[in-house]
């Protein structure tokens, strides 16, 4: 991009991310952003199609990461055989826990919109997606725990469901309250 084009883009990405983070994606104007942007709406129709664009640009590529961090360290671990997912559940489960807060913490604002400013847009299932994996993940493992001979009581899903929505709710709770990364 060119320098002015350059200004330009910063100028409506710093306006909507003020508009998301004090209105909501749906509750946030268009028109306001152009108009604290400085710029036409013209100029903004150039960059993106439509305010779920505009926010898609903002949060689109922090949320993808951790989605695919998290699918990734839950795909390595099933590829494990049993005994060595039962010994390294813990380490890899906590790794993974930590290089995402880590992630999160670096992009502060776009977890924050994405965590608190979603509703109306692709996003606003952010969380429930990582709890739908754990749940299928924890249902795997039980399986591989009975092939490996192990009496494994049936667990209620729905319990499951709770639990794992808990951890990430909490994880996320860090943004929500807008606590330190220590």
């Amino acid at each position: 991009m060119k320098p002015l084009e350059e200004n330009t883009h910063s100028k409506i990405l710093g306006a909507a991310k003020q508009e998301f983070l004090q209105k909501g994606f749906l509750n946030a104007s268009l028109r306001n952003i152009v108009k604290n942007a400085g710029v036409t709406t013209g100029a903004f129709y150039r960059y993106y199609d439509s305010k779920e664009a505009l926010y898609s640009a903002l949060v689109g590529e922090q949320a993808k990461y951790v989605l695919d961090l998290f699918n990734n360290t839950v795909d390595e671990f099933e590829k494990m055989p049993g005994e060595v997912q039962t010994e390294q559940m813990t380490d890899v489960s906590r790794d993974c826990m930590i290089q995402m807060l880590d992630y999160v913490y670096e992009h502060y604002d776009a977890f924050k919109l994405l965590i608190e400013c979603s509703e109306g847009t692709q996003y606003s299932d952010f969380i429930h997606q990582l709890v739908v994996r754990e749940v299928e993940s924890t249902y795997t493992y039980m399986e591989t725990l009975k092939k490996m001979g192990h009496a494994v009581e049936p667990l209620n899903k729905k319990l499951i469901h709770m639990i794992a929505s808990g951890l990430f709710s909490g994880i996320f709770e860090t943004i929500i309250h807008d606590m330190p990364k220590e």
